[in-house]
């Protein structure tokens, strides 16, 4: 037996995804991301005695960042991110709360 042939309905192709004029709403479980400024990136490396290429990275492209308003509007303006330092604030049972920072990279497809 051969396999059936698969029916399509001959109506127009769907015009694609809607774009939604929704702002971009963040997981409850993902932490909150802040863009540092040029200034507290320094005092921060500075803190921690360390040279930006020994922090952990993030991409330009990290869904975590759009949680941060000023990243969208720096990003809206034009201004370059690379570079600078992302503060990650999560929930500690045992601190309280644990900081962590990272290293904006960009995205693979060069964004």
């Amino acid at each position: 037996m051969s396999p059936r042939a698969v029916r399509r309905s001959k109506s127009k192709a769907s015009p694609g995804p809607v774009k939604s004029e929704r702002p971009f709403v963040a997981h409850h479980l993902s932490p909150p991301h802040e863009v540092l400024s040029e200034e507290e990136s320094r005092r921060v490396l500075v803190e921690l005695a360390t040279p930006p290429e020994r922090l952990p990275k993030i991409l330009l492209s990290d869904p975590g960042l759009q949680t941060d308003p000023k990243f969208t509007a720096l990003k809206q303006s034009g201004e370059n991110l690379l570079g600078r330092l992302v503060r990650i604030r999560r929930p500690s049972s045992t601190a309280g709360e644990a900081v962590a920072y990272r290293v904006i990279i960009p995205s693979v497809g060069g964004e």
